[in-house]
């Protein structure tokens, strides 16, 4: 009996984690050179469309002064991306977190080396050309572009093509916004679609790396530095509120773009003069107000800041919100988390003058992080982003309650978030939930069967097939087992084609030791420390009904046998833990005298 415990881990080995993490800290490194190489061209397209000059300087488009002309500027701008898209590559239009997500489930995590160069390209030329987009959408597709590239150049695995897709990607955020924990978490909750070592280490580990590498190159200090009292009790109420308005202000947006991009669809026109057209809504949306164009990080800090008056505050955010839908939807080239932070942290200004139990500053931060969390459907990813930020410590706990509230709410009411919904436009349905598999979490030598009927390999085919598989027949398939060693399994089917000489073309074949028939294989075996979704995919993979279990490879030495019938037991028990429905006290409101016994219902 094989009682080894040695095998069992709260987590599964990996030898090949080192090797992977190391590729991941050249990634985190590279996506920082990456982020600021995207920076530097918006700063220059920026400069090139709205001020006529050559510099990397960072001005904001809101202080052009080309008048009525500035509606021309974003046309301009879709039509070179537009053209790009047609004849370089299709996958650099959206915002880029759909298509990584795409890549990685449906690609095997394959990206190509155009997206890598053109995705920050015409990220540069929209934003710079006024786009009101963010660069945390490009950048994640250049990251990821990278990572992918990078282990499309060693021998890896899909998953590990995977990881550091992922690592890239996130790297990528961390650079821009200097979030290195929100980004990790990003990759959690959208990204990686499990929770494991050997994906969390390496995607840490490149944040961890660009998030060092980011102080080189733009500076230690948060995006949007402020502080905030602590809050008072009653701000619990506010934060149901401002979640609630939150969620309804997400799922209005998602809403409305794929209503935008199904306008679209229909026009009589080829995609790649979309973005043209989306261009002419910027620009006439910028030439009423300036400040609506480009990434807007001065407006969503003057936002947090309480710089900006109510009414002048509702306008930027009126125009953004209608130009940032209409772009977007065009099918060009550029983020969403500026703009989402932007259109949160206004909601928040407008509620800050109404809500009580905090600052009126605390809520243009808190709505900011809810509507974020509630459209990508990443809760923690923006509470931490918020936290990441800003530094400010004393909103935390508002924080954590509104951008859940708004959570739960957006969970509700939409079946998809902002994310999934364009991949799910394409046949693809994507279930964001995930838990540990039963299969995962037991091991073979939990459920196999250690008394096993055998046949002894010595025995002839004949006798073997009378024996065992005539009408008395209780197993499908058997071990043959010489001096307790496996040499294989043994089922009717393939003794019955000896017999009638279909398969090996001497009569006398049924009259040898049936040992003889399993010399020069390798019999298919499980080992008592594999899990059982190993031992599942095994099966499916041969197209096998039961393995043998063997102490070790060499040794070979029988111990058990496993089946699917073992297996479909482990998530028997995990169905009826989800679904079967107990209560075993009633609860007593008396005097405490009179006892009832256990009760137990099941629904």
């Amino acid at each position: 009996m094989h009682s080894d415990d040695s095998h069992k881990r709260d987590f599964s080995a990996n030898a090949r984690l080192p090797g992977i993490g190391a590729l991941a800290a050249v990634i985190g490194a590279l996506a920082t050179f990456a982020a600021f190489v995207l920076l530097n061209l918006i700063h220059w397209f920026t400069n090139l469309f709205f001020f006529g000059r050559f510099s990397f300087a960072d001005h904001s488009p809101a202080l052009n002064t080309l008048g009525a002309w500035v509606i021309v500027v974003p046309v301009v701008g879709g039509l070179i991306v537009g053209m790009m898209a047609r004849y370089g590559s299709e996958k650099i239009r959206g915002h880029g977190i759909p298509e990584a997500i795409e890549a990685i489930l449906f690609g095997k995590s394959r990206m190509s080396p155009k997206v890598a160069v053109l995705k920050p390209l015409s990220s540069g030329i929209v934003i710079g050309s006024g786009g009101p987009f963010g660069a945390e959408g490009p950048i994640i597709m250049t990251g990821g572009a990278l990572g992918s590239l990078l282990a499309q150049c060693v021998r890896l695995t899909a998953a590990e093509r995977k990881t550091l897709l992922v690592a890239g990607a996130a790297a990528g955020m961390t650079a821009v916004f200097g979030t290195p924990v929100a980004a990790v978490l990003l990759a959690v909750e959208l990204l990686l679609f499990e929770w494991r070592p050997r994906s969390f280490l390496p995607v840490a580990l490149a944040c961890a790396v660009a998030g060092f590498a980011r102080a080189l190159v733009f500076g230690t200090e948060p995006l949007f530095a402020m502080q905030t009292p602590p809050p008072q009790a009653m701000a619990l109420g506010s934060c149901v509120i401002a979640g609630l308005l939150s969620g309804m202000l997400a799922s209005g947006l998602s809403v409305s773009l794929y209503k935008v991009e199904d306008l679209f669809k229909r026009l009589p026109l080829h995609w790649s003069w979309w973005p043209a057209i989306g261009g002419l809504a910027v620009g006439i949306g910028g030439f009423i107000e300036p400040r609506a164009l480009g990434v807007g990080y001065d407006v969503i800090g003057d936002l947090l800041h309480q710089h900006i008056l109510l009414q002048a505050a509702l306008a930027i955010l009126a125009v953004k919100a209608v130009i940032w839908v209409i772009a977007l939807g065009s099918g060009t080239s550029g983020g969403v988390l500026a703009p989402l932070l932007m259109l949160g942290a206004g909601l928040g200004c407008v509620l800050g003058h109404v809500l009580p139990g905090g600052d009126p500053a605390l809520w243009p931060l808190v709505c900011m992080a809810a509507t974020l969390g509630a459209t990508l459907g990443a809760p923690l990813t923006a509470i931490v982003f918020a936290f990441g930020l800003t530094h400010d410590g004393n909103a935390l706990l508002p924080l954590l309650a509104a951008t859940l509230v708004a959570h739960g709410f957006a969970t509700v009411v939409m079946k998809r978030s902002i994310m999934t919904e364009k991949i799910a436009r394409r046949g693809y349905h994507i279930y964001r939930e995930y838990g540990v598999d039963p299969l995962e979490r037991h091991y073979v030598d939990e459920v196999m069967t250690r008394e096993v009927e055998t046949i002894a390999a010595d025995m002839s085919v004949r006798e073997a097939v009378a024996r065992y598989f005539g009408t008395a027949q209780r197993r499908r398939a058997l071990p043959v087992v010489r001096d307790g060693r496996v040499l294989g399994v043994a089922d009717r089917a393939m003794l019955e084609a000896v017999l009638a000489d279909e398969s090996f073309g001497r009569p006398d074949r049924a009259d040898q030791p049936i040992g003889a028939l399993f010399a020069g294989r390798n019999a298919d075996v499980a080992l008592p420390e594999e899990t059982c979704r190993q031992i599942a995919a095994r099966l499916a993979v041969h197209g096998l009904e039961r393995l043998p279990v063997v102490s070790a490879r060499e040794s070979m030495q029988l111990v058990g046998i496993v089946s699917r019938s073992d297996l479909v037991k482990l998530s028997l028990a995990h169905f009826e833990e989800e679904t079967r429905r107990e209560r075993f006290r009633r609860i007593s409101l008396g005097n405490g005298k009179r006892r009832y016994p256990p009760v137990r219902r099941a629904g």
